[in-house]
């Protein structure tokens, strides 16, 4: 069975969803990150996606309060990710409650530091975050294109060991239009060492049974639980029967 990583957005603390990483597109949901992280555990997910848009913005962890009161409250693991900019900030992250960091500014900027935190942390703890609009990695919560191809991100990190990434087509992000599968088997394909979590466009059921189909392995969906086209009880069904 196929992964699935419930995700909350978070802005000011309270739970978000952007459409196509667009800061003004961003709408608010009832429930706290709390209530929310509660929630998901209760239907036996393995972890939860959490990203701080604040920190990713602002380039500095900016809702770390949260990520504290979400590790206090549940017993799942927590990736955590947005603004991990510096060794310091990552430390934070973990001191804090997160179970594996995302990273995604400083692999495709400062490689030789991602390198450095891969070799401290080990690759269990370090997930290469690539956000893609056009082929291209974005940068600072989307807001910047790096110029660096995905492609030549993730063969830059192979011989380092890296074992996870998470991969976000930002045209499909929020807008429960389907994912990107042919991105998602390419780099599969590609690379079949490395586990390859779909991130952006989920819009219901068919899009995880068809994945699965595939033989893609993990899948991260945020807005079509938000927005009811995908129940807690269809996440319990398959958190289930993984």
């Amino acid at each position: 069975m196929i992964r699935i990583i419930p995700a909350i957005d978070i802005i000011g603390g309270r739970c978000v969803r952007l459409s196509r990483g667009d800061y003004s597109l961003s709408k608010t949901y009832e429930g706290s990150p709390v209530e929310m992280a509660r929630a998901f555990e209760a239907c036996g997910v393995e972890k939860i996606h959490m990203v701080d848009l604040d920190g990713a913005k602002a380039g500095r962890p900016c809702n770390l309060d949260v990520l504290r009161q979400v590790a206090g409250s549940v017993k799942c693991g927590i990736e955590w990710g947005g603004g991990i900019s510096s060794s310091e900030a990552l430390d934070a992250v973990f001191e804090a409650g997160a179970t594996q960091a995302i990273v995604g500014s400083v692999a495709a900027m400062q490689p030789e530091l991602f390198r450095s935190w891969l070799r401290t942390y080990g690759p269990g703890r370090i997930i290469l975050g690539a956000d893609v609009r056009d082929s291209k990695v974005a940068v600072k919560g989307w807001l910047q294109d790096s110029g660096v191809l995905i492609d030549g991100l993730i063969q830059g990190f192979l011989p380092d060991g890296i074992s996870e990434v998470i991969c976000t087509d930002i045209s499909r992000d929020g807008m429960l239009q389907g994912p990107s599968d042919e991105l998602y088997l390419r780099l599969q394909e590609a690379y079949p060492g490395i586990l390859f979590t779909v991130s952006g466009g989920i819009s219901g059921p068919g899009d995880i049974l068809r994945l699965e189909g595939e033989g893609l392995r993990s899948v991260i969906v945020g807005k079509a639980i938000y927005e009811g086209k995908i129940t807690l009880e269809q996440i319990r069904q398959w958190s289930q029967n993984a």
